[in-house]
């Protein structure tokens, strides 16, 4: 599986955070149609099934992104604890 840009991942996730945020404070059919579309969006870039775990493989993914830019692995964050 390729792996999505950071930057286009974390807009997908502000998206989903959006329209969650909306869709929960006024349902609506325009609001359920970006929540929809958003959770599709984050499924389809993480590789799996359902949100929660889409939310679950992008939040992997962030701090994947997060180690390469500092050098450190999980296993070396292990050892340092």
């Amino acid at each position: 599986m390729l792996l999505p840009a950071e930057k286009n991942l974390r807009a997908v996730m502000a998206r989903f955070a959006g329209a969650r945020i909306d869709h929960d404070a006024l349902p609506t059919p325009e609001t359920s149609r970006r929540l929809e579309d958003s959770s599709n969006t984050l499924c389809v870039m993480t590789g799996t099934h359902t949100i929660k775990d889409a939310l679950r493989a992008a939040d992997a993914m962030l701090e994947q992104y997060r180690a390469d830019r500092s050098g450190i692995t999980r296993a070396e964050e292990a050892l340092a604890a």
